[in-house]
């Protein structure tokens, strides 16, 4: 493993006169699509069920609930358009972060950024998001999660590390 991974950077990064920019990026940028990888397969599989869904929604009424007032009843069924919407927005929550994977990546590797407020005030949330995410993802017993948000937050970290070596032009 640790003589593919160089072999393979250098094979989407190139070898040119700033070969070693551009390696260092890709290895942020590939490390980052990993990690949301692993998230992905985490929330297939290590998912709570539909049961538990339930179970903590009935727990967050009940802490939010003033003792003695009553909760109003829901309707039960719901309406084909409303199904249709719902089925729709899960479908795109799992296919958006793979299509931005697959449109940013090649893009950012070919692009350098140089260290700028812009470029750490979009960096920083996916690292504070992916600490906080891998933190919550141990404490649940997701090793999946957890590692995937690892990956994430130090993908962004590296290419936060990565801009800050460009040189200015």
């Amino acid at each position: 493993m640790q003589a593919v991974a160089p072999v393979a950077t250098q094979a989407a990064a190139g070898a040119g006169h700033w070969a070693a920019g551009r390696r260092q990026r890709a290895l942020a940028e590939w490390a980052g699509a990993a990690g949301f990888g692993l998230v992905a397969w985490g929330l297939g599989t290590e998912a709570p069920t539909p049961a538990e869904v339930q179970e903590n929604i009935r727990q967050q009424i009940d802490l939010m609930r003033k003792p003695g007032t009553q909760t109003p009843a829901t309707a039960g069924t719901e309406t084909p358009t409303a199904r249709r919407i719902s089925r729709f927005f899960r479908r795109y929550e799992l296919v958006s972060p793979v299509a931005w994977m697959v449109i940013s990546v090649p893009w950012r590797v070919r692009h350098p950024r140089r260290l700028t407020v812009l470029a750490i005030a979009m960096e920083a949330p996916n690292v504070v998001y992916g600490v906080l995410r891998a933190a919550r993802a141990v404490q649940r017993r997701r090793p999946r999660m957890a590692a995937g948000s690892a990956l994430v937050a130090a993908g962004s970290v590296a290419r936060l590390r990565a801009a800050s070596a460009e040189p200015l032009r």
